[in-house]
């Protein structure tokens, strides 16, 4: 017993106060945020389009030529709302879909990751709506990105904690 004990502490020695959330959590990664960012990269250049009064479409047509592309996102990106989903309702109480899904983020990110790499590739070799080297780029940021989730050890710990109400001392 002493020596699982032992694993936990050393497991978040290097965890100042500040790093835990009010349910003695970690908090989750910055990583996991900017790998969630790129997937939704689709809704936030809509919102952002949409905040714009003067012309809606620029903003889109800017970052995506092809409208297609930009559909493609947002397709792609739906794996994305289903993680914020997931970390929106990741409290104590929480239903059990949700602590399930929560053990299975990082894959659920990975998925939504490999899915939009997937989308681009369709949009390359089928539709021929993107240039190689954007192909290439989009490649090699979706291989940077899985490989930030899988060397993560914040993100490992976060994955394996769920919140539990404390008790009031």
């Amino acid at each position: 017993m002493s020596h699982v004990s032992n694993n936990n502490s050393k497991k978040y020695q290097q965890y100042s106060v500040e790093d835990f959330d009010s349910y003695d959590c970690l908090k989750l990664p910055k990583r996991f945020y900017l790998v969630l960012l790129f997937v939704l990269r689709g809704y936030l250049v809509w919102l952002m389009s949409v905040t714009n009064m003067r012309d809606r479409t620029s903003i889109i047509a800017w970052v995506y030529p092809q409208v297609s592309l930009f559909y493609l996102s947002l397709i792609s990106g739906a794996i994305g709302l289903f993680i914020v989903l997931i970390v929106s309702l990741r409290r104590p109480g929480a239903a059990s879909w949700v602590q399930y899904s929560w053990q299975h983020c990082r894959r659920i990110l990975i998925v939504a990751l490999l899915f939009d790499l997937l989308t681009h590739a369709l949009g390359y070799f089928y539709w021929h709506m993107l240039s190689l080297q954007w192909l290439m780029m989009q490649a090699v940021i979706s291989i940077i990105f899985i490989t930030l989730c899988y060397t993560s050890d914040r993100l490992t710990i976060n994955l394996t904690e769920f919140p539990q109400k404390i008790a009031p001392k």
